[in-house]
């Protein structure tokens, strides 16, 4: 199957539209459990996943690896799968489905930036239109004009969630970046398993030390929660990860993640077929400038 010439391109494509419907399931599950639950929730559920699909796939659930891969892979998923995550989540409930697509699109610039200064990995001029691009839709629907048409989210949660967001994007593009160059020394499946471990790190000691515990951990209980998250958990973590890392590792950084940035078109799609968020001009330009930045960026 490595032989497949666009076989990273592929996971990277498959893994946004396995995130984009965990998005919107996410978002569902959202209005009932908090974000720290639900980022705890789909790292758990996932990671019992995996030790099983090892074994279904014949390979052994401990990998021999140095301390160094190990610290790196735990790293990366303490900030991808523990900080990254749980901004994105609070992000998500502040501005939505549809503008959490549009301003997403940052991702991919941030992540380019990183892998040309940390991987060396360099851009054509016609890929720097397209960040250009992608700067300018989520301008767009952050700025005044997009505040005035931006549907039912008031000014205080569109900052907001687009400071969480941002916060979000940084810290995940510096966890891809960071677990790249280690990518072709182990199994894509266990290294999913280990981002997912050094995930916990992050979410087992903020809830520890939190005084509303409790509240939090009831929320991993709730029916009203539980089936959104289930189904959101198995696409947008389980499914979507091994498709993400696989995609890392048989294509470039760069060209990997503008491929997942489809998933902002799918997002935007399914908010408004789904969740039926209002859609308007700018959200609309936002979403086609993002999303032709992307394949610029991609094919340039």
């Amino acid at each position: 199957m490595t032989d497949f010439t666009y076989l990273g391109e592929t996971l990277a494509l498959g893994s946004a539209l396995a995130w984009a419907f965990g998005v919107i399931l996410f978002k569902k599950s959202g209005e009932t459990v908090h974000p720290i639950s639900l980022n705890l929730f789909k790292n758990v559920l996932a990671l019992l996943l995996y030790p099983p699909t090892l074994l279904i796939l014949g390979q052994p659930l401990l990998h021999s690896a140095d301390t160094r891969t190990y610290v790196i892979l735990l790293a990366s998923g303490f900030l991808g799968m523990g900080v990254s995550d749980t901004f994105h989540f609070m992000g998500l409930n502040r501005v939505g489905a549809g503008l959490f697509s549009i301003i997403t699109t940052l991702y991919a610039p941030i992540v380019i930036g990183l892998s040309m200064i940390l991987l060396g990995e360099r851009l054509t001029l016609v890929q720097w239109l397209g960040v250009v691009l992608i700067l300018g839709a989520v301008l767009m629907v952050t700025g005044r004009a997009g505040f005035r048409n931006g549907g039912t989210v008031n000014r205080k949660d569109l900052l907001l969630g687009s400071a969480y967001l941002l916060i979000g994007m940084v810290t995940m593009a510096a966890s891809v970046v960071m677990v790249k160059p280690v990518l072709n020394e182990v199994p894509v499946v266990w290294a999913t398993q280990m981002r997912l471990a050094g995930g916990l790190f992050f979410l087992l000691p903020l809830i520890a030390i939190r005084k509303d515990r409790a509240v939090l951990l009831s929320g991993l209980v709730d029916r009203r929660g539980l089936k959104f998250m289930i189904p959101g958990s198995l696409l947008g973590t389980y499914i979507a990860l091994l498709l993400l890392i696989g995609g890392l590792k048989h294509a470039l950084a760069s060209t990997a993640t503008v491929l997942n940035q489809t998933a902002n078109l799918f997002i935007f799609l399914l908010a408004v077929l789904l969740l039926r968020e209002p859609v308007n001009l700018v959200r609309v330009a936002g979403i086609l400038l993002g999303v032709l930045g992307a394949v610029l960026v991609t094919f340039g």
